[in-house]
């Protein structure tokens, strides 16, 4: 299959972080940036982003927090972030992906059994790479499942000594639907286990004040340990995880990827205390990024699309076909619909399975949602009549 540098893979989507950006030349409705409240493009962040640029510079503090790198709004912004997800204490993190896996690298040893939801982020699962310990997997969201395995686990550890940790997530970024939190933790019950809980699609966007999706099940004070990233409804850079105390006073002496990693840029931090105190004191931008979540996933049920069990922003549009067919929709999204979505095929998921993976914001309009629905309703008519069926892809011209 012929596949255009550039057009499929690695594609340039240029100009303003908007709903509406520039892909070869045209303006194209974009479904692809997690930008849940639309705060990458909202004034007051830009006007803060370059303030901060402006007063500090990008490579201030130079050095490791433990080192020469740690600041008060550093200690600001972890404390508030603790806070706002009813945790004790907070530690940023330089990168979401490399703090997870520091995160699971330092909470266990050898003596520990790690048991973890089978659809898990690859961040979870480069961090088990590194587990010397026994690790027990179970399938995503089987909770009868997982009960087997805490107990597999629970025998274990009565020989080891050591403890169990249970990974999932809260929203799980691909299909959009969340974690069962609320019947993981009454296992607690019955077996001694901690609960780490990757939220990094749930903060912002889940629960009553957007504290994630802890608060939306009720269950947030018995995560154990709760990790987010600032690219998603933050958008920026960097992450946290927050705790008890002495958990996190454990992992500020003990995250490699932080100790021997120089700080967070100052413009990263100051810009991050305004993102939080917008993403507190401005609801009306959740409740706007559900309105437009709510009004695509009603709209693409009624004109018969399987949604999957999406039950947060993240919204996949499954289709059957193969990876060319696939490719061939895409294309026809992008040049003939102007329309940017994501597009994942075999061997991410079964072959077989198509899934476009939209990713609704607070800065999308109904209108978005009405011209989008129309478009796949016409390439689903398209796929059924077999106009994609070829292992030919047109060709897309030279990049712009």
């Amino acid at each position: 299959m012929k596949v255009a540098h550039g057009y499929f893979m690695f594609p340039k989507l240029e100009g303003e972080i908007k709903p509406r950006m520039m892909f070869r030349g045209k303006e194209v409705l974009t479904w692809s940036l997690n930008n849940y409240l639309g705060l990458a493009n909202h004034p007051e962040v830009r006007k803060v982003d370059a303030e901060a640029a402006a007063e500090w510079g990008m490579a201030y503090p130079m050095g490791a927090r433990m080192m020469s790198g740690q600041t008060k709004y550093h200690e600001e912004l972890e404390n508030k972030l603790a806070t706002f997800v009813g945790k004790e204490a907070g530690y940023l993190l330089n990168y979401g992906y490399q703090g997870m896996v520091s995160i699971i690298d330092s909470l266990i040893d050898r003596k520990d059994v790690v048991v973890y939801d089978s659809d898990s982020h690859a961040c979870i699962l480069d961090g088990l790479r590194m587990h010397m310990g026994k690790r027990f997997v179970y399938p995503h969201n089987d909770i009868e499942n997982l009960e087997k395995q805490l107990q597999r686990a629970s025998k274990l550890v009565k020989e080891t000594g050591g403890g169990i940790l249970v990974i999932t997530e809260g929203v799980f970024g691909m299909v959009g639907d969340l974690g069962r939190l609320d019947e993981i933790v009454k296992l607690k019950s019955t077996f001694n286990f901690r609960l780490l809980v990757d939220d990094a699609h749930g903060f912002g966007t889940m629960g009553k004040t957007g504290a994630g999706t802890g608060e939306h099940f009720g269950v947030q004070d018995q995560i154990d340990v709760y990790f987010s990233t600032f690219a998603k409804s933050m958008a920026g850079i960097g992450a946290f995880v927050a705790s008890d105390r002495d958990v996190i006073d454990y992992l500020t002496y003990n995250m490699r990827s932080q100790i021997f990693a120089k700080s967070l840029p100052m413009p990263m931090v100051i810009g991050g205390l305004k993102r939080l105190e917008l993403l507190q004191s401005k609801p009306e931008l959740r409740e706007q990024l559900w309105k437009v979540v709510n009004a695509l996933q009603k709209g693409l049920k009624e004109k018969g699309f399987n949604v999957g069990k999406a039950e947060s922003p993240v919204t996949p549009v499954i289709l059957s076909g193969t990876v060319a067919e696939a490719t061939n929709i895409v294309h026809d999204l992008r040049r003939n619909y102007n329309l940017f979505c994501s597009i994942v095929v075999y061997p991410v998921i079964p072959k077989g399975m198509i899934l476009l993976r939209l990713i609704p914001t607070a800065a999308h309009s109904l209108s978005d949602v009405e011209y989008t629905i129309k478009a796949f309703t016409e390439v689903a008519a398209n796929l059924k009549a077999g106009k994609y069926n070829t292992e030919e892809i047109p060709s897309v011209g030279a990049e712009k």
